[in-house]
C-alpha cells in the first residue's frame, strides 16, 4: 500500500475512533440522548475494522497510527471544540508524525 494511501486510511480511521468517541462523551458530559451511543457504536466498529485493512504487522500499524491520530485530534481539538492549538501542541504533533514515518519508511524491508 502506498503512503498516501496509508495515510489517508489512517485519518479516515483517527476520525472514526474520534467520533466513536466523542458520542459517548456528548452523552455523558453534557446531556445528549442516549441514542448518540448507536452511532458511536458503528464509529468504534467501523474503526476496528479499518485498522485491520492494513497489510502489514497490526503491532506495527497501531504505533504508527498513533502518530496520525495525534494530528486528527489536535484537528478535531481546533474544528470542533473551538479551542485553536498551541506551539506545543503542533511540535507534539510534528514530532509524532516524524514518529510515525520513522516506523513506517524504516520498517518496509521487514514487513
Amino acid at each position: 500500500m502506498d503512503i498516501l494511501k496509508t495515510l489517508a486510511l489512517f485519518v479516515v480511521t483517527a476520525v472514526a475512533e474520534i467520533v466513536g468517541c466523542y458520542l459517548p462523551y456528548l452523552w455523558q458530559k453534557q446531556g445528549k440522548s442516549a441514542w448518540f451511543l448507536v452511532p458511536a457504536a458503528l464509529s468504534l466498529g467501523l474503526f476496528a475494522w479499518l485498522l485491520s485493512l492494513h497489510p502489514t504487522a497490526s503491532g506495527r500499524v497501531y504505533a504508527a497510527y498513533g502518530g496520525v491520530y495525534i494530528m486528527v485530534a489536535v484537528m478535531w481539538l481546533w474544528a470542533v471544540d473551538g479551542v485553536r492549538p498551541s506551539a506545543a501542541d503542533l511540535l507534539g504533533v510534528a514530532v509524532s508524525l516524524a514518529g510515525m514515518a520513522i516506523i513506517m519508511v524504516g520498517s518496509r524491508s521487514n514487513a
